[in-house]
C-alpha cells in the first residue's frame, strides 16, 4: 500500500494549512517546493520566479527529492506532488507524453488524490503567493484534469473547518487502506 498521499488544487485553498494541522497530529508532510524556491529567490534579490521551464524544472527536482526521502512504512503528505511540477512542464509544451509516464511509474503516490478547490473567502496574495483568485481557480481545474487523466482518484477537500477538512482527510485515508486490504 502506497502511504504517499498529495493534497493539491490551485493557489490559495489552504492546503499549508490542513498540511500544518496533519503534523500536529503526528503525521509527516512535504512542504510544497515551489514557495521554497520563491523565498529563496526574493532573499537574494531575484525576481519572485524564473521562467516557467526553469521554475517547474527546479520544483521538479526538489520534489523528486522529497518523495525520495519520505520514509516508506509511514503516511507523509504532500504539498502537491510530481505530478503538479508535471502539470507545470506540461502546460509549457516541455514535456511529452513518454517523459510524463517515465515519472509518474517511478513516483507513484497513493491512487487517492485530495483536492482543495479554491476558495475566495481564504484567498490571499503574498510574497511568494501572486496568482490572482481566477488564476487560482484555473490552476484548480487544470490539476484536477491532470490528476484524473493518470488515473488519480480526485476527492475535493470541502470548504469547511480546519479541523472538519483534516477529519475528512484522514477518514479517506482509512477508506482507502482500509479497502486496499
Amino acid at each position: 500500500m502506497n502511504n504517499r498521499f498529495v493534497i493539491t488544487g490551485g493557489p490559495g485553498g489552504g492546503k499549508t494549512t490542513i498540511l500544518t494541522a496533519l503534523a500536529e497530529c503526528g503525521y509527516n508532510f512535504a512542504q510544497e517546493s515551489a514557495r521554497k524556491i520563491i523565498k529563496e529567490r526574493l532573499a537574494v534579490g531575484l525576481s519572485a520566479r524564473p521562467e516557467p521551464v526553469s521554475f517547474a524544472q527546479e520544483i521538479l527536482s526538489a520534489d523528486i527529492d522529497k518523495y525520495r526521502k519520505a520514509a516508506s512504512g509511514c503516511y507523509t503528505f504532500f504539498d502537491r506532488g510530481v505530478l503538479d511540477a508535471l502539470y507545470m512542464l506540461n502546460e509549457e509544451n516541455a514535456l511529452n507524453q513518454e517523459q510524463a509516464e517515465h515519472y509518474i511509474q517511478d513516483f507513484p503516490y497513493n491512487r487517492t488524490v485530495f483536492l482543495l478547490p479554491p476558495w475566495k473567502a481564504i484567498y490571499v496574495t503574498d510574497s511568494e503567493r501572486d496568482q490572482t483568485f481566477e488564476q487560482a481557480v484555473e490552476v484548480y481545474d487544470g490539476m484536477k484534469r491532470w490528476y484524473l487523466q493518470w488515473g488519480y482518484e480526485v476527492l475535493e477537500v470541502p470548504r469547511s473547518s480546519v479541523e472538519k477538512r483534516v477529519s475528512f482527510i484522514l477518514e479517506a485515508v482509512d477508506n482507502t487502506l482500509t479497502t486496499a486490504r
